[in-house]
């Protein structure tokens, strides 16, 4: 596993270092005959599309972009992430109180290559150091194993290497361009924008319970992307690695493009965008055999106001699994407004159905579970460079009653945590 990992990041940077080396040479070789760029030009140009989000997935153009940017040599360099650093205590009997970070850091570099643009991509998240054993506390929550035991009631820390990947745009003609989008660890054509990049989910540190059915393929370790953008749609595909990350945090575990997955989304606004999109994976749990589909589809909408922003995202997820026939479903509506510049208030309403709740148990029934959290957020320290937030939230459940014996009759959870991003791009402050 340690060889193929190294191999992986070897091929990984010998791409880089080839993209970088042909980057460079057409900087060379226009040197002498570049004109200057209009300012409309360069907005145009910041990003491979205005509506880039996680992955190849779009998200409405008009996001607050919290983030650092510099040019430097013909690149466009940008780096951006949050950290939280926040007490969690999940109630009832199979809750437990903690102190945990939940933190991720990307860095982008981009340029033009040839026609298109180059978009390399690298995260970064130090959760492994800084979530509890054997995970983020998160009631109902379930996915991925701990000592080789199904992680049931907390949500896994992500992988240090939680992307490494490059994205080439072509236009082919005014209307039309060709994406290609890979690395040994990247995020296939299959979901919504992930939460850990959705608007609608940025003052919130947990993930949805409804992670492992709609988005959790965000980090693969191998994958492979080509479609199509015309206007405002855009057809894809994957091949890609199916599996779910093991407990080595830090290593890449690349293995078959064994899975794979289509996706459709359109933008038929600045403030909207929407997709479906569905998927095989090839055993993606570690201790559960079979196979998956995966079909997902969401709406996104963001509307900038005078004085902040408010983001909101639908989002529904079923998972069926062949060996059973058993389907999973998961609906998520999240919603962030900013007002005032430096409050916020948020919500997440979720319904998700829950057959791992005992994995010990001689049958796995499946149980509908609702979680409703409310929180808010005010900013403490808010500028170009920073902003540091304080918020709290609270969660309450609905559940079936065959459920309060192991989870209580009514548990509450709540969280207070301090909340630390870059301030918005400069094209953020004068929108």
């Amino acid at each position: 596993m340690a060889r193929a990992a190294l191999r992986s990041m070897v091929v990984y940077l010998v791409l880089v270092g080839a993209l970088l080396s042909l980057a460079s040479a057409q900087d060379s070789s226009m040197s002498g005959m570049q004109m200057p760029m209009p300012m409309e030009d360069h907005a145009a140009a910041q990003l491979p599309s205005p509506h880039a989000g996680s992955g190849t997935g779009w998200q409405p153009a008009s996001v607050p972009g919290n983030e650092w940017m510099v040019m430097r040599g013909g690149w466009e360099l940008m780096a951006h992430g949050t950290i939280f650093a926040d007490y969690n205590r999940q109630g009832g009997p199979r809750g437990a109180g903690k102190a945990e970070s939940v933190n991720v850091g990307m860095l982008m570099e981009q340029h033009q290559l040839g026609r298109g643009t180059i978009l390399l991509r690298q995260m970064f998240s130090a959760e492994s150091l800084t979530s509890p054993h054997p995970g983020f506390p998160e009631l109902f929550q379930t996915g991925e194993t701990y000592h080789n035991e199904p992680l049931v009631d907390h949500q896994h820390p992500h992988n240090v290497f939680a992307e490494l990947s490059a994205l080439y745009l072509l236009p082919l003609s005014e209307n039309i361009s060709w994406e290609l989008y890979g690395g040994p660890s990247a995020e296939p054509a299959l979901g919504p924008v992930t939460y850990i990049h959705r608007a609608s989910a940025s003052e919130l540190p947990l993930a949805p319970l409804s992670h492992h059915l709609q988005d959790s393929t965000h980090t693969s370790f191998g994958v492979i992307t080509s479609g199509f953008v015309i206007d405002r749609v855009k057809l894809e595909a994957s091949a890609f690695n199916g599996r779910e990350p093991n407990e080595e945090r830090w290593s890449i575990q690349v293995a078959a493009w064994d899975s794979y997955s289509g996706r459709v989304s359109v933008a038929p606004t600045r403030d909207w965008t929407a997709q479906y999109s569905i998927g095989r994976l090839e055993h993606p749990e570690a201790l559960e055999p079979g196979s998956q589909w995966r079909q997902t589809a969401s709406v996104e909408y963001d509307k900038p106001l005078a004085a902040g922003n408010w983001a909101t995202s639908l989002v529904w997820g079923r998972v069926h699994k062949i060996a059973t026939g058993a389907n999973l479903n998961g609906y998520g509506l999240e919603s962030t407004l900013n007002f005032m510049r430096r409050d916020y208030a948020f919500t997440r309403l979720e319904l998700v159905d829950r057959d791992e709740l005992f994995p010990q148990a001689a049958v796995h029934p499946a149980y509908r579970i609702g979680a409703y959290t409310f929180g808010g957020v005010r900013d403490l320290v808010q500028n170009s460079a920073w902003q540091l937030g304080m918020g709290a939230d609270v969660t309450f459940y609905s559940k079936p009653a065959a459920l309060n014996a192991a989870y209580g009759d009514r548990p509450v959870s709540f969280q207070v945590f301090l909340r630390v991003r870059p301030g918005l791009s400069a094209k953020e402050h004068h929108r």
